[in-house]
């Protein structure tokens, strides 16, 4: 077996992470599907001009 980069190490904690948190928000009652894991997300400034325009 090879041993992992430490890239791949982060990669592989990040889809994990992004997982466990779809999975929360299941449990809460949203609607989420398991194609989620891998739709990347929206940048922090994308969210933001989203919700400044919104509140315009």
């Amino acid at each position: 077996m090879s041993k992992l980069t430490f890239r791949e190490k982060q990669d592989h904690y990040n889809k994990i992470r992004r997982s466990n948190s779809l999975a929360s928000l299941r449990l809460e009652g949203f609607n989420t599907s398991r194609a989620d894991v891998d739709k990347p997300l929206p940048t922090m400034e994308a969210v933001l001009s989203q919700y400044r325009s919104i509140s315009n």
